[in-house]
């Protein structure tokens, strides 16, 4: 591990050099964490061979007793699963050059194509930043210094206030504000990637079992929230710095105005207000992401699973159970076209007693047609079956033999 410089006590370093040393100290503290966990002398070595022997157990056990069937589209992601989990929680090296590394510098990269940089485009943004802060602090600093003495009456004239605050006060305020929206938003979620990067080998373990995968989920969605908050923030915290540049430049031009103070201020509240929006659309687009691409109950061609058409043919069939005088009737299969065209056609109003007046005369009718419909089906199974197998037969017939006394004339 390299050693990782230190911040310096009166936060001359800036926004950058804090960056840097995060990412120093969040890397050193994820190996030390990984070595501790599943290291050669790590203290869940032991737990980690018993959950893989108990996972190859559960297997085997399934295709003992015919739960799980010997095929390709069985063993593959099985396999595929059990090695990536045995890669990325025994390895370091693989674990930092795919999972570390693609969580935190795979947006820093995405941000330094759309923004055009050769170079971090987090450290560009952090030292433009730390730019704005300078000229803001500096700004401040020159409104709360003293006037002159006048030399007429021998007193120094006070600073221009609005309720009972100066320019030198609100400028301090808006400087305050944007170092709050950067370093609330960009260190805290550099922190807490790493923290979540730290234990990220024990929820890819738990990864293998169908109990413990929502874990993995839960677990694989924060740290890609986390990984995205640094993306957003660089893209529309240089987009809010480039509006904010020419308020700059006007502060540091001549005297400093209490409407060119309240102007910053409202520049650096907005900038606040942009980085609560990237935490929130963060948040709101790892919560609708759906691991493969699915939803629950939804199949790969985007009509719904077997159970889903199983619970939505129950429940038509239920609501079709119920009669037309509100009570439930009993769910009968010999339900066709031609029986409900029978029983709408018996169907007489009701009398003021509340019982159908012609339920004497409709009985015998249903029950007829039910036998003729029940006597009709198998029937027809028959036929269509038996022209089935003709069909198939045909095939394969062999040719008709002509009888050796009988010859050809």
């Amino acid at each position: 591990m390299s050693a990782c410089p230190t911040l310096t006590p009166d936060g001359t370093a800036g926004i950058a050099e804090a960056l840097k040393v995060v990412d120093c100290v969040s890397a050193n503290a994820a190996a030390s964490a990984f070595g501790r966990l599943f290291g050669p002398s790590g203290g869940l070595g032991s737990a980690l061979t018993l959950l893989l022997t108990l996972y190859v157990g559960l297997l085997a056990v399934n295709l003992l007793t015919g739960r799980s069937r010997i095929g390709l589209n069985m063993l593959t992601p099985r396999m595929l699963a059990l090695g990536m989990v045995l890669t990325f929680a025994t390895s370091w090296m693989a674990y930092q050059s795919v999972v570390w590394t693609l969580l935190t510098g795979a947006p820093d990269q995405i941000a330094s194509v759309v923004t055009g940089d050769a170079g971090s485009a987090t450290a560009t943004f952090a030292n433009r930043l730390d730019a704005v802060f300078v000229a803001v602090a500096s700004a401040a600093e020159a409104a709360n210094t003293p006037a002159a003495v006048s030399p007429v009456t021998g007193i120094t004239p006070a600073p221009p206030q609005a309720a009972g605050w100066t320019a030198g006060d609100v400028l301090w305020m808006a400087a305050l504000l944007l170092l709050l929206g950067t370093v609330g938003v960009l260190l805290v979620a550099r922190i807490a990637l790493a923290a979540l990067l730290a234990v990220g080998p024990v929820f890819i373990v738990l990864a293998l079992f169908r109990g413990t995968h929502g874990l993995f989920v839960g677990w694989l969605k924060g740290a890609v929230m986390f990984a995205i908050v640094p993306l957003f923030t660089v893209l529309i915290g240089g987009a809010a710095l480039a509006l904010l540049a020419p308020i700059v430049t006007d502060l540091n031009s001549g005297t400093i105005s209490m409407r060119a103070a309240v102007t910053m201020f409202l520049g650096a509240s907005v900038y606040v207000a942009l980085m609560v929006l990237v935490l929130k659309v963060s948040g709101t687009m790892v919560a609708g992401w759906r691991l493969g691409g699915k939803g629950a109950g939804e199949r790969s061609d985007g009509q719904a699973s077997p159970g889903v058409q199983a619970a939505a043919a129950g429940a038509s069939g239920a609501a079709g159970s119920v009669s037309a005088s509100g009570t439930a009737a009993p769910s009968s299969p010999l339900t066709s076209d031609r029986v409900r065209a029978i029983v709408n056609a018996t169907r007489v109003p009701a009398n003021d007693t509340g019982q159908s007046a012609g339920s004497d005369r409709r009985a015998p009718v249903l029950a007829a047609a039910t036998r003729s419909y029940a006597a009709e089906q198998p029937a027809a199974s028959a036929l269509r079956l038996d022209r089935r197998v003709q069909g198939v037969g045909a095939r394969f017939r062999s040719p008709p033999t002509r009888s050796p006394g009988k010859s050809r004339t």
